[in-house]
């Protein structure tokens, strides 16, 4: 047990016990004969009282010696200890937040009660929500990602490096034999093509990397762009210097929350790697300058690199807020399969603010006139690998309007699956300062909602469900108006 735990938890019970007896703690100092500036000390858990001290005040409080000392803390101190003991604040580097841990130490010893209620309430909204450890770390990486504005320029810098130190050239296209050769003999790497396939169990599992013969281990039906990808993050864990990392692509169990951040660290570096931020920057400003929008322009973009059309939306999230100054924008992730009427949002990403497209845990019907939806729907329905579509999505309730471009990819690993990935740019002057095509006639526009269920558009053509939730508060906002009515009636 950590000796920081346990001076924080005799301060906070010390601190319960004397409230409980009305003692200030001038009074309790008084009592004790110990001084009120040591007393403080001990409990803000900045002290640990030596037996002595604590006989003293087991004698004067009337609470039994080992009562005192034990680290069981009661119903209402309980949450606090969880947490506590749980070592969740070891597991999240606060500092990239710019937080100190002491500081929360502080505020816990400081109003434990409250600090007891706001724990309870989070733990039963999980609870209520199935959040998940792994939903917390996610939220925890995606409110770093925000923080920064998704743009990590040591991360960009280290690519830069990394070309250079094995001359590679970023204005060609980057392919997965390039990189399996600085993997094979500068790290070392013994690549495995067969291993894998020969398990049916393993699913949708792309790549396994065994540390200690340095053997990955690829699915073969992975394609030439996902095989770059898994390339260029085993790169990054390596020129980097990650030691704590995941060894799995998808991931299947973590440990830490380190291994979470930095398979981030990987996935930017990868990203950054393959889709050089100096090159796409060239083809944006090509795209921008024009008046009309070039679909064609645009999707060549896309296949100008060696990746996935999710690597590019998830690269443009990265360029758009510093070289543009495009700062309010989403990036959203769908699933879908074919012949079902749900859609599972499944990644999103926010910069600036919570824009309206985003995730509910409460099964509600989204909104089927976004993109998005529209995207996967036109995929299912047909045999093309790639689609792709735009809009202007005006959002009445909240008064705003979002450029959203996406894209929809069948799932390479699952029959009859398929994903939209979507960019949402808030319109605003500084993006018609910066897109040209902004007032492009062709562009469609549609008054959209969140979900159905919310949403007060009544005349809407593929709405799933009835708006209860607008239909409830309308009839709350009628008995209001009625209760106030016969009020002044009889006042």
């Amino acid at each position: 047990m950590e000796e920081d735990y346990i001076k924080l938890i005799f301060g906070l019970k010390l601190k319960q016990i004397r409230t409980d007896k009305n003692l200030s703690l001038l009074g309790l100092s008084k009592l004790s004969g110990l001084s009120k500036s040591y007393l403080n000390e001990i409990e803000n858990g900045k002290k640990y009282p030596k037996p002595d001290k604590i006989a003293i005040l087991s004698e004067k409080l009337d609470v039994p010696y080992d009562q005192m000392v034990s680290l069981k803390l009661d119903k209402n101190l309980a949450p606090i200890g969880d947490i506590l003991q749980s070592k969740i604040l070891k597991e999240i580097p606060l500092e990239l937040f710019g937080i100190k841990e002491s500081n929360l130490i502080d505020i816990v010893a400081n109003a434990p009660a409250k600090v007891n209620a706001f724990i309870s309430t989070i733990i039963e909204i999980a609870q209520n929500y199935n959040f998940s450890r792994e939903s917390f770390y996610l939220a925890s990486v995606r409110s770093f990602q925000e923080a920064n504005n998704n743009y990590f320029e040591d991360l960009e810098q280290s690519v830069l490096k990394f070309a250079e130190a094995y001359h590679i050239d970023l204005n060609e296209t980057i392919t997965s034999k390039d990189l399996e050769e600085v993997l094979v003999e500068e790290y070392g790497y013994t690549i495995d093509v067969n291993e894998l396939s020969k398990y049916e169990a393993l699913g949708n599992l792309r790549s396994m990397f065994v540390p200690k013969t340095k053997t990955l281990l690829l699915a073969n039906e992975i394609d030439e762009a996902q095989r770059t990808f898994i390339y260029a993050k085993e790169l990054a864990y390596n020129f980097l210097d990650i030691k704590e990392r995941l060894f799995t692509f998808p991931w299947i169990k973590f440990d830490t929350f380190d291994q979470v951040l930095n398979n981030f660290y990987a996935s930017y570096f990868a990203g950054a790697l393959i889709i050089p931020s100096e090159k796409m920057k060239a083809q944006l400003n090509t795209i921008f300058e024009k008046d009309t929008f070039d679909a064609h322009l645009f999707l060549n973009a896309i296949e100008g690199f060696n990746a996935s059309p999710e690597s590019f939306y998830q690269r443009l999230t990265n360029i758009l807020p510093k070289a543009y100054n495009i700062q309010n924008l989403f990036f959203l992730r769908f699933t879908h399969s074919a012949n079902s009427e749900r859609f599972y949002l499944k990644k999103e990403l926010h910069l600036s603010h919570q824009q309206s497209p985003h995730a509910n845990e409460t099964n509600e019907h989204y909104c089927r006139r976004w993109v998005s939806i529209k995207m996967l729907k036109d995929i299912s329905n047909s045999k093309s690998e790639h689609v792709f579509d735009m809009q202007i999505s005006n959002y009445e309730n909240d008064g705003m309007k979002y450029l959203v471009l996406s894209s929809a990819t069948k799932d390479p690993f699952r029959d009859n699956q398929y994903r939209s990935i979507s960019v949402g740019l808030l319109i605003n002057k500084q993006l018609q300062r910066k897109l040209n095509f902004l007032n492009d006639p062709k562009i469609k526009s549609k008054n959209v909602g969140v979900t159905c269920e919310r949403c007060a558009i009544m005349d809407c053509e593929v709405r799933e469900v009835a708006p209860v939730f607008l239909n409830k508060k309308a009839k709350n906002e009628k008995l209001e108006s009625i209760v106030q009515a016969l009020n002044a009636k009889f006042s």
